[in-house]
C-alpha cells in the first residue's frame, strides 16, 4: 500500500489544493485523476489499511474499460479475481437467464470480482507515482475549517497518535461514505428513501460442480430471497430479511438459517455447516438516500456521501468511480 504521509507538513501547519476525505473507490480514483492532472491532492483515510470484509467487490465493464484507458488494465488483470458472466434467477420453481454479459459491448464482457482492498491498493500505488499526490492513512477527519463567510477552507483531523491538526485546502471533497463526518459537519442533510429490507451476508464453501461457476444466482421462493456470487472457493451469499428484523430472527438457532439457505438455493447441508454460528453472519443495515444539493462553497460530496446506494446489482463501486471521473473532469 502506498502511504506518503511524509510528503505533508507538520500537524496544524499544512496546506493542499484539494483535500479528499476517505480512501474508498471514489476518493482514491479522484486522487489519482487529479494528481495526474498536476493538481496537488491529499487523501485522508482514517483506517490503517483497506482490509474490510463484505465491501463492494464488483468491478463492472465500464470501470474495467476506464482502467484500460488509465493504463492500469494489465496491473488489474494480475489481481486475484473471479469473472461473473451470467445472472440466473430461480423464481417459484422456474429458472431463467436474466443477464448474459457476453452481450455487453466492448472488450470486458464480465464483472470482475476483486477484493476491494486489492483494487484500492492498485489505485493508491498508481497515484503515489505522481509527485503531487499524498495519501495519509490513520488520519481521522473530525470537522471542517471555515472562514468568516462560511466557506469551507479545509478540515480538522487527528493523526494516528491522536494528535489534532488542520489541513487547509482550496477544495474539500467528502468521499467518506454513507455516514459521512464531513457531510454532517457541513450541515448537509440527505433525503432518505424508505427501505423494506436489510441483508445478511455470509460465505459458503463453493460446490465442486463447475457448471455453476462464474455466475450470480438469485433465488426467490415462498417469500424468501437470496443471491449468491461465485468467489472461487466460496460463494458470497446475501439473504434478505425484513428491515429491523435482525435481532428477532437471530433468536432462532443458526441451524434455522442453514436450513432456509439450503432449501432456497438447493445446497448441500454438509457444506452449510461451515456457517458455525451467528458470528459468521454479518448484517448489512441497508439505507438509501441522497443530498438534494451535493455541495456548498469550498466543499463537494460524491459517492455514498452524496447518494447512499442500494447494494442490489453491486453498482456502488462503479457509481462512486463515475462520480470521481465526472468531478475530476470538471475540476
Amino acid at each position: 500500500m502506498a502511504d506518503s504521509a511524509d510528503k505533508g507538513g507538520r500537524a496544524g501547519r499544512e496546506r493542499t489544493t484539494c483535500c479528499v476525505v476517505g480512501g474508498g473507490p471514489a476518493g482514491m480514483m479522484l486522487g489519482l485523476l487529479l494528481a495526474r492532472a498536476g493538481v496537488e491532492v491529499t487523501v485522508l483515510e482514517k483506517h490503517g489499511d483497506f482490509l474490510r470484509d463484505f465491501r463492494g467487490d464488483t468491478v463492472h465493464p465500464s470501470t474495467l474499460r476506464l482502467l484500460d484507458e488509465l493504463g492500469l488494465g494489465e496491473r488489474f488483470a494480475r489481481l486475484p479475481a473471479q469473472r461473473l458472466t451470467e445472472l440466473r434467477m430461480h423464481i417459484e420453481g422456474t429458472t431463467f437467464v436474466a443477464a448474459d454479459l457476453s452481450r455487453v459491448p466492448g472488450r470486458h464482457k464480465y464483472i470482475a470480482m476483486v477484493p476491494q482492498w486489492d483494487f484500492l491498493d492498485l489505485l493508491a500505488t498508481a497515484a503515489a507515482e505522481e509527485p503531487s499526490f499524498t495519501l495519509r492513512m490513520r488520519t481521522a477527519v473530525t470537522g471542517l475549517r471555515t472562514d468568516a463567510s462560511g466557506r469551507v477552507t479545509g478540515v480538522t483531523y487527528t493523526d494516528e497518535n491522536g494528535t489534532p491538526g488542520e489541513l487547509a485546502a482550496d477544495l474539500t471533497v467528502a468521499c467518506d461514505g454513507r455516514d459521512s463526518v464531513v457531510r454532517a459537519a457541513a450541515g448537509l442533510v440527505p433525503r432518505p428513501f424508505e427501505v423494506p429490507m436489510d441483508v445478511w451476508q455470509v460465505r459458503v464453501p463453493a460446490p465442486d460442480d463447475r457448471r455453476k461457476r462464474g455466475r450470480v444466482f438469485l433465488s426467490v421462493r415462498d417469500g424468501q430471497v437470496a443471491a449468491t456470487m461465485d468467489r472461487g472457493d466460496y460463494y458470497q451469499t446475501s439473504y434478505l430479511i425484513a428491515k429491523g428484523a435482525d435481532a428477532r430472527l437471530r433468536a432462532h438457532g443458526v441451524e434455522w438459517f442453514r436450513e432456509r439457505l439450503g432449501d432456497l438455493l438447493d445446497w448441500d447441508r454438509e457444506a452449510l455447516r461451515a456457517i458455525e454460528s451467528w458470528d459468521d453472519v454479518k448484517l448489512l443495515d441497508v439505507t438509501m438516500g441522497r443530498l438534494p444539493r451535493w455541495y456548498r462553497d469550498g466543499l463537494l460530496c460524491i459517492g455514498d456521501a452524496a447518494h447512499t446506494m442500494s447494494p442490489v446489482g453491486g453498482v456502488g463501486v462503479n457509481l462512486a468511480v463515475q462520480d470521481a471521473c465526472a468531478a475530476a473532469r470538471h475540476l
